[in-house]
């Protein structure tokens, strides 16, 4: 599913800057799961015709680094891969973004309540949710062997109208549709 939401999120973006032929993608290439979300974020711009840079950050300093690459060689979006690096540094990651007047897509709706573009991703309310019921599940004797493997299932579009207005972005109408939320 994780490579699934960075195909939506390439897609989102493509929707909302039509003439966008160059994206880059930021992720922690120490995280399991960003080989997959690079792969198939690869696909899905192979498939509209779009460039892909991967980005690999780490730490801070790798954050800073990775958007000074961006100065050189521009992208016209940028989609931040899901990370708990990430979401501890979604001040200093929004923020490079908006000096740069970058459109972001994130992975939590953490970015776009601090002034990041968009986010689409698990919501993380539901997920919490799914965690108490399994440690309830666990303390009615239940094995946590013997249960099943979830993920989330519900994902939500979140967009910051504030930051798309500084960017100077009008969003489409069918993306305003299918937002959960719209923050003004």
């Amino acid at each position: 599913m994780t490579g699934e939401i960075g195909a939506k999120q390439l897609g989102l973006l493509h929707d909302l800057l039509p003439r966008a032929t160059r994206f880059a993608v930021l992720v922690n290439a120490k995280n399991p799961i960003s080989e997959p979300f690079i792969t198939d974020v690869r696909a899905a711009a192979e498939n509209m015709g779009a460039e892909i840079e991967v980005l690999t950050a780490s730490t801070s300093r790798e954050i800073d680094a990775a958007f000074s690459s961006l100065l050189q060689k521009p992208a016209d979006a940028l989609i931040i891969g899901g990370d708990a690096l990430f979401n501890t540094r979604r001040v200093q990651i929004a923020t490079l973004a908006t000096r740069q007047a970058l459109p972001a897509i994130y992975a939590t709706r953490d970015y776009p309540e601090i002034g990041g573009l968009m986010s689409y991703g698990p919501n993380l309310g539901d997920a919490i949710r799914q965690v108490g019921a399994y440690a309830g599940r666990v303390l009615k004797g239940e094995k946590p062997a013997d249960l099943p493997v979830l993920q989330s299932t519900k994902l939500e579009l979140v967009i910051n109208l504030s930051t798309a207005r500084a960017f100077g972005l009008t969003i489409p109408p069918g993306i305003l549709a299918i937002a959960d939320e719209v923050i003004e």
